[in-house]
């Protein structure tokens, strides 16, 4: 949680946003596993758990980028494969030393954090100095490029150690060992050690850094940059520094959830983390609202179920899923319908009589 010091500084409208944002996501994990152990729950939907807590993981670190920090990028997929294949990775090279799976898929979401956090600082370099519609082209760019580094890609492990190759497998194992990463094939064999409530834990720890850094002086100059660059470049707040720090954060949440993902499959390829896939997470912020994260994790929550129960509607399905989608849309962006909304939140409501 935030330090007290700095809750009493808050304005009282953004802690009670802060506080309803982890009471929804409390309560909504607590109604998830009553259900789910009263089989309420479909096996479906059992199994829809961890990855909709690893989009809403998500959209949180992308409302980072987006919401807070006012730049678009359309690469997340990239940083979320390469948490997913990092962690994956080293669950499987733990898993003789470890065999505590919750201790072993902390461990692997911390490494592909790290290895995600890197990937975002050595892209970081030369993208952000750009902005607006040509930093959304390159990183949709380098999205598409760790996706096909991925795709060629061929690790093993023997008695020797860890053997790498690019384009075919010349890795040459030795006996009994094993080929972790192949290429095209991705990663099989997975032992799925992912949990709802390791979902849970995940989303609470991100949302509690996203808000301590959203509500300190680094996230007011976020929020400078995105207000007015020039303004900020003129008081002398490093634009590059702020817009470094946003984006390595955002990947290294990013990766977690790409680990926590990952884990929930008993194989995984580079293609399912394709420009598809940051195009979904990017509808997750703007549908919920640029900036808000309650809003961002509803949508991704509601997004990623809404296919699976349109299923039965088989051909028409994703047809359907279109059009419920623009609704939304143009229901969220329409001023009437968000003055309604806001007149029933009893909070707002108590702030205008006060």
């Amino acid at each position: 949680m935030m330090t007290m010091k700095r809750l009493i500084n808050l304005k009282r409208a953004e802690a009670r946003r802060i506080y309803l944002t982890y009471a929804v996501v409390i309560i909504a994990y607590v109604v998830c596993q009553i259900m789910s152990s009263t089989k309420f729950f479909s096996s479906s939907m059992r199994g829809m758990l961890v990855p909709i807590c690893a989009y809403m993981v998500m959209a949180v670190s992308l409302n980072l980028v987006v919401g807070i920090l006012g730049e678009l990028s359309l690469g997340h997929a990239g940083f979320m494969s390469v948490g997913a294949f990092a962690g994956v990775t080293s669950a499987i090279l733990m898993q003789g030393t470890i065999t505590n799976a919750p201790v072993r898929l902390a461990l692997a979401m911390i490494i592909a954090a790290i290895f995600a956090a890197i990937a975002g600082f050595l892209i970081g370099i030369p993208v952000l100095r750009l902005k607006g519609d040509y930093l959304a082209i390159v990183t949709l760019a380098f999205g598409e490029i760790i996706k096909s580094i991925l795709n060629n890609f061929y690790l093993g492990v023997d008695s020797q150690g860890l053997h790498f190759s690019m384009l075919s497998d010349t890795t040459r194992l030795l006996k009994g060992g094993r080929l972790i990463i192949r290429g095209p094939m991705g990663i099989s064999g997975i032992q799925k050690i992912a949990t709802f409530p390791a979902g849970f834990v995940l989303l609470m720890i991100a949302l509690m850094i996203v808000f301590n850094l959203v509500n300190s002086r680094s996230g007011r100059a976020f929020m400078a940059i995105r207000d007015d660059r020039i303004a900020a470049e003129s008081i002398g707040l490093d634009i590059t520094k702020y817009k470094m720090m946003a984006f390595v954060m955002s990947a290294a949440i990013a990766g977690a959830a790409g680990a926590l993902f990952a884990m929930n499959y008993s194989t995984i390829v580079a293609n399912k983390f394709d420009f598809n896939t940051s195009i979904l997470i990017l509808v997750f912020v703007v549908l919920g609202g640029q900036g808000n994260m309650l809003g961002g994790i509803i949508a991704a929550a509601v997004l990623t179920i809404l296919p699976e129960k349109l299923r039965q509607f088989s051909e028409y399905r994703m047809l359907l899923y279109a059009v419920v989608l623009i609704v939304m849309m143009l229901a969220t962006n329409n001023a009437e319908i968000r003055a309604f909304l806001s007149g029933l939140n009893p909070f707002r409501r108590k702030e205008e009589a006060e």
